[in-house]
């Protein structure tokens, strides 16, 4: 049995060992040149397969967590096979007489890239056909994963390769059968094999950790780094009923720092687009396809102008909701450019990473939907859609695509990458409304330094505010209760910066000489609409219900 054992176990081993060192390389041809790295293609096809509510469930219960463990995991695995790929070699090296070490590591690197090859192709093609974009061209399948290949074979059979147990010289060793293969018991491998294992994975494993944490970490650009400069415009005394220092952060975060903005995408790794390479291309049911690069977009008449994004998967409360001020050329001027025809139905937009959506011809018409390339003052990060992104108010936050390379119009309702998984088409905001003072809502967190404020010591000075969002219909009234929802008062409600952002709203304090009071919150938009109390979760549509917290 322990022999058994050993006969699968050293190979094993032996593949996971270099099987590492080969990931660690296509780490840093990832970070270096953007070489194919199959964990990230991996994760990236196990998205484009989940259906909606599960990706739903994912992200209301771990956030930016489930995508970055999905990648983990496929990190893993990828060595994982590295390792039964080393059984199979073993076995393979055992049914023919060995040639050398040298037959030996270019048979090893062969098999390994025949296999992670089909299984890069079928997944890239996967992704492909559920985007109906070329992502990853087939030359970089073939060309960039070269080099970790080549490293497992040599280091592999570095690992492996042994010297067959010398017989006594007094005794000829016979010549060995044709009918019966060579066992790999019958090699014996030195302690100086196994301290090679050792050594690699001593290389391998802190090139990864720190490698796989830069890929990951790349969403904090440094213009994306806290700044002090100011994102709101100069306004004079602080609004009626938000005088208390309680409330200063509140209103200093009413546009979002772009560091604590919100992203939600389909990718593990934020893509990185060379805007000197990019070109946006318009086509379709149009009388002139154009074909735009960036100097030229950003040479266009642009606007600026103040939208709150909310994600889909936001649940009540949450924080995947963010505020920022745009700037770019409204879709309407470049449609116009190209020449729209009559029969048009549906704007598509796709993208870098293979994400595509679309949007009503009537919604792209809208002055504040605009194609923004600089956010909050300055060029998007790579993290939010450099260098071109769609803002399209009153829709949710997957109706407004990143890193867009292409835009097509079509005769009929187009469904994108998240519709064809199951989420809703006509994704327009629902109103809502949060508290962020007191309790701990998860939203709190789009607000820079909110979490420092210290309640006072007198209960009956804890302000209650919060902010409320009805997408592009705008917030009419904002009525809170402070009784569980048995009497309500209305708050007060500072002026939007726009008719397409949230707005923060305050109702005075909490009651004073009460142990327990549950604080509830309600909005009404513009067009006279009151949102639901009942509660329903994000898949398909948006969360809807009441905003309560009990202290």
């Amino acid at each position: 049995m322990a022999r058994n054992s050993r006969r699968f176990l050293v190979p094993f081993v032996a593949g996971l060992a270099a099987g590492a060192l080969a990931v660690a390389v296509s780490i840093i041809l990832k970070d270096t040149i953007g070489a194919l790295f199959l964990p990230e293609t991996a994760s990236q096809a196990l998205f484009s397969v989940t259906p909606g509510e599960f990706e739903s469930q994912a992200v209301e219960n771990f956030g930016p967590l489930a995508k970055y463990s999905a990648f983990i995991g496929s990190v893993i695995a990828n060595i994982v096979v590295f390792g039964i790929i080393g059984i199979f070699l073993d076995k393979l090296f055992a049914r023919f007489r060995r040639r050398g070490y040298l037959q030996d590591a270019l048979l090893s690197t062969i098999s390994s890239y025949i296999i992670f090859g089909l299984v890069a192709i079928i997944l890239v093609n996967l992704i492909q056909s559920r985007s109906g974009v070329q992502v990853v061209p087939l030359s970089l399948i073939v060309l960039s994963t070269i080099p970790s290949h080549l490293l497992f074979g040599f280091v592999f059979s570095l690992f492996l390769h042994g010297k067959r147990e010398k017989k006594s010289k007094a005794t000829p060793e016979p010549m060995p059968s044709t009918d019966k293969p060579i066992s790999t018991m019958d090699v014996k491998y030195s302690r100086r094999a196994f301290l090679r294992l050792l050594a690699g994975s001593a290389i391998a494993l802190p090139i990864i950790y720190f490698g796989v944490d830069r890929l990951l970490s790349r969403q904090n650009d440094e213009n994306e780094q806290e700044s002090t400069a100011p994102l709101l415009p100069q306004t004079g005394p602080k609004p009626k009923g938000f005088e208390d220092p309680g409330l200063v952060p509140l209103l200093a975060s009413e546009v979002t720092p772009t560091y604590l903005f919100y992203r939600i995408d389909i990718n593990p790794i934020v893509p990185e687009v060379d805007s000197k390479s990019w070109n946006l291309t318009i086509k379709g049911l149009v009388e002139k396809p154009l074909t735009i690069v960036y100097d030229q977009i950003k040479s266009m008449p642009s606007v600026e102008e103040y939208v709150t994004l909310e994600c889909i998967s936001n649940k009540v409360g949450g924080d995947l909701i963010s505020t920022a001020l745009w700037k770019g050329v409204r879709l309407s001027y470049l449609l116009s450019e190209a020449g729209i025809k009559p029969n048009v139905k549906y704007v598509v937009f796709r993208c870098a990473d293979g994400y595509d959506v679309g949007i009503p011809i009537e919604r792209s018409q809208m002055e504040g939907t605009i194609l923004a390339y600089n956010m909050n003052n300055s060029p998007l990060t790579s993290k939010h859609g450099f260098p071109v992104r769609a803002i399209v108010p009153g829709l949710y936050g997957m109706m407004n695509p990143k890193w867009i390379t292409e835009i097509e119009l079509v005769d009929k309702v187009y469904e994108g990458y998240w519709q064809r998984l199951g989420w809703a088409n006509n994704a327009e905001d629902k109103t809502g409304s949060s508290i962020l003072i007191p309790g701990q809502a998860t939203a709190r967190q789009r607000f820079r330094k909110l979490d420092e404020t210290v309640a006072p010591s007198d209960q009956s000075k804890v302000p209650i505010a919060g902010i409320a969002f009805a997408g592009d219909r705008g917030i009419a009234k904002i009525e809170v209760s402070t009784d569980g929802g048995t009497t309500w008062k209305t708050a007060l409600v500072k002026d939007p910066l726009s008719k397409y952002t949230w707005v923060l709203w305050t109702a005075g304090y909490v009651p004073p000489n009460k142990e327990n009071y549950s604080i509830v919150v309600r909005a009404t938009d513009k067009r006279g609409k009151v949102q639901t109390s009942e509660m329903s979760p994000p898949f398909p549509g948006g969360a809807t219900g009441y905003h309560t917290i009990t202290v």
